[in-house]
């Protein structure tokens, strides 16, 4: 039987081997304490109304009953109101100074077992989503096609800040792994048209992703929306993993488009089975839909489609894997 590490590089591979499903997240031993940038961001949902800034000077807010955050994009609380004003008002998170911080990152690094799982840092919001979230959703879509210049430049600035941090994280801690999020779609279609995805998204995404592969940094990029009319985009800026794939994308489709060059995560539905009240026998209907409609193939992975190794039901995550093992039994 191969280790969970083995058996996640065969699936991996075009003609790979794997004797079983990879069960999600669990070749990742994901270090939510690397998103260091986040500031007072709040993330986790709680008995009472959160809020905080976080270190690019967004405002989020986590009511109660909501299983994540938002930016708040009102006329007190929108921080880019005008893109021309951009570089008054953006903050740039710098890395903490602080060297318990980094040495509390390397011991629990030390303590991952690696021949197992692969210690993974977390970033919890990419390109796209940072944009939004500065100026609003409808601002971003205006200023792309208005202020395309400015939009660049503040592109450049981002990514300045995705490399630093990509740096200390491989340099400081010596991470194996990025878990690696933003969102780029609805469940129907890409938030931008390809062309414009390639002449803003993708350059940036090639450096930063760039120097993770050249640091022989395993890429697996969250996007739980619809993306396969950017797959190509995804293979060039350098993305092993696809995670969070909705059935939306056609996973099938994409095994044979992609020819083992990305792997996709996915296809068990978070909205479906991580809710309130469900069913064991819904759970096991979902992941015995997903691994059937996929089949032991190489390169797929089945998974939840949220974008963390846990759930907002916290049954459901185990739930889940051990219905995976069941189809493994069957499928395998």
């Amino acid at each position: 039987m191969l280790t969970i590490k083995e058996n996640l590089l065969e699936t991996l591979k075009k003609d790979g081997h794997p004797d079983r499903f990879v069960k999600g997240f669990e070749f990742l031993n994901v270090m939510p304490e690397t998103a260091y940038f986040m500031g007072d961001y709040p993330v986790a949902p709680a008995d009472h109304d959160q809020a905080g800034y976080d270190h690019y000077g967004v405002y989020w807010s986590l009511p109660v009953g909501q299983m994540g955050s938002y930016p708040v994009h009102d006329d007190e609380h929108t921080l880019v109101k005008d893109i021309l004003d951009w570089r008054e008002v953006v903050k740039k998170p710098m890395a903490p100074p602080v060297d318990g911080y980094w040495q509390m990152l390397k011991g629990k690094a030390a303590a991952v077992d690696r021949t197992q799982q692969f210690v993974c840092a977390l970033h919890p919001q990419g390109i796209f989503e940072r944009l939004h979230a500065l100026m609003g959703m409808e601002d971003c879509f205006i200023n792309f096609y208005e202020e395309p210049e400015e939009m660049q430049e503040l592109i450049d600035f981002i990514v300045d800040v995705e490399l630093d941090f990509a740096k200390n994280m491989v340099e400081r801690v010596g991470i194996d792994a990025i878990l690696h999020h933003d969102d780029w779609g609805t469940t129907n279609n890409s938030f931008l048209s390809p062309d414009m995805f390639e002449e803003f998204i993708l350059p940036a995404y090639k450096k930063i992703y760039g120097y993770y592969k050249e640091n022989g940094v395993l890429i697996v990029h969250h996007n739980d929306g619809y993306g396969a009319n950017l797959v190509d985009f995804m293979i060039d800026m350098g993305i092993d993993i696809w995670q969070g794939v909705i059935p939306d994308n056609d996973i099938p489709a994409l095994l044979e488009k992609t020819d083992g060059k990305l792997t996709f995560m996915g296809e068990i539905e978070s909205r479906v089975i991580d809710i309130k009240d469900v069913t064991p026998e819904q759970i096991r209907a979902e992941v015995a839909r997903a691994c059937r409609k996929i089949g032991p193939h190489r390169n797929f992975i089945p998974c939840l489609t949220a974008g963390m190794p846990f759930t907002h039901i916290p049954y459901v995550a185990g739930a889940v894997a051990e219905a995976i093992d069941q189809m493994s039994a069957e499928l395998f």
